[in-house]
C-alpha cells in the first residue's frame, strides 16, 4: 500500500468516525476466517458495519478529528489486531452483538478494546457489560413517554372507577373527605 492509498483510507476512516457517533474497537485475533465471517454476518444482520484496519491508520484518522482520543491512541487499544464496529443510531448494539456472538460461538473473542459513545471513551473488555446495559436513545424516549403518560392514566382510571362521570368523581372525592 503506497502513501496515496494510505492517505485515502485515513480520510475515509476519519469521515466514518465523524458520521458514526458510536464505534467500538475490538480484538478478534485468533479467530479463524470462518469465525470472523460469522461475526461479520451477525454484524451485517443487526445493521452495523465491522471492518478490520491497521492500527496506525486508525490512530491517524482519530488524530484528524476534533475530539480527544488520547485514551485510545496512548494505550493498548490500538495495539495488535483491531477491528472497528460502526453503529449510526444505537449505542449499545455493538456490545450486545459481541455478547451474543460469544454466547452462540462459545468463544471469548472478539474482545472489546475500546468504545466511543458520543465522544465518551470506554477502555477495556471489562466495560462490555456496562455498555450493553446502556439504554439506547429510542429506549430512553420510550421511558420518558411512559413517565409522562402516568399522570394521565391515573386521572382516566379515577374517572372510570367513579362511574365514568365527573359528577361521580366529585361525589367520590367529597365522600372521602367526610370520613
Amino acid at each position: 500500500m503506497n502513501k496515496v492509498e494510505k492517505k485515502q483510507i485515513i480520510e475515509e476512516l476519519a469521515v466514518k468516525f465523524k458520521e458514526n457517533d458510536f464505534f467500538y474497537i475490538t480484538d478478534a485475533a485468533g479467530l479463524t476466517v470462518e469465525q470472523t465471517n460469522a461475526f461479520r454476518k451477525l454484524c451485517f444482520e443487526k445493521g452495523v458495519e465491522y471492518k478490520v484496519y491497521k492500527n496506525t491508520l486508525v490512530k491517524k484518522a482519530l488524530e484528524i478529528l476534533d475530539s480527544d482520543y488520547t485514551a485510545f491512541t496512548d494505550s493498548e487499544v490500538l495495539k495488535g489486531f483491531s477491528g472497528v464496529i460502526f453503529s449510526k443510531e444505537v449505542s449499545n448494539l455493538p456490545a450486545k452483538i459481541i455478547k451474543q456472538y460469544r454466547k452462540e460461538s462459545g468463544l471469548e473473542k472478539p474482545l472489546l478494546k475500546g468504545a466511543s459513545i458520543d465522544a465518551d471513551l470506554y477502555v477495556g473488555d471489562s466495560q462490555l457489560d456496562a455498555l450493553s446495559a446502556l439504554k439506547s436513545k429510542v429506549e430512553l424516549i420510550g421511558d420518558v413517554i411512559t413517565l409522562l403518560q402516568s399522570p394521565a392514566k391515573n386521572v382516566i382510571s379515577a374517572l372510570n372507577s367513579a362511574g365514568g362521570t365527573i359528577a361521580g368523581l366529585v361525589k367520590t372525592l367529597s365522600e372521602r373527605e367526610e370520613k
